[in-house]
């Protein structure tokens, strides 16, 4: 379960260092990792196993969904995480989530989410000032 953020930079190459505290998790999969676009404008990055299982639940969607199966499953890209923990986020991905350097990483559970820094913070500041939404109604903090 990942969980968490954090702030991170990509190298020159494109190189996403995965935080130390991840690593062992990830490890556990054989460094194997894949990263795909979502909706929001970030990327997702999960382990293999967790992507695979998400992977068949895209393909079984009806044909009305083919837009979002070519999104999630025709962006996905297999990379392999390096003995220093890091990952090749290709140009392709970067360009489409608008990833320049500074990113956010962050835990959703069983993947993780890859953001624009600065994207991210004007997103998050939105959305703090919306109404919460009605699943929260009866939601006790």
């Amino acid at each position: 379960m990942f969980q968490g953020a954090s702030s991170l930079h990509l190298d020159a190459k494109g190189r996403l260092s995965m935080p130390t505290r991840h690593r062992d998790a990830l490890g556990a999969g054989e460094g194997q990792l894949t990263i795909t676009k979502h909706p929001h404008g970030c990327l997702m990055i999960f382990p293999r196993n967790e992507w695979e299982k998400f992977r068949d639940r895209i393909a079984a969607l009806p044909m009305q969904a083919q837009w979002w199966k070519r999104i999630f499953l025709g962006n996905a890209m297999d990379v392999d995480m390096d003995g220093t923990g890091r990952v090749l986020v290709s140009p392709e991905l970067r360009a489409g989530s608008g990833i320049t350097k500074d990113v956010i990483l962050l835990g959703m559970g069983s993947y993780f989410e890859l953001w624009d820094a600065a994207t991210y913070a004007a997103q998050e500041a939105e959305a703090m000032q919306a109404q919460m939404p009605d699943v929260f109604k009866d939601f006790s903090f």
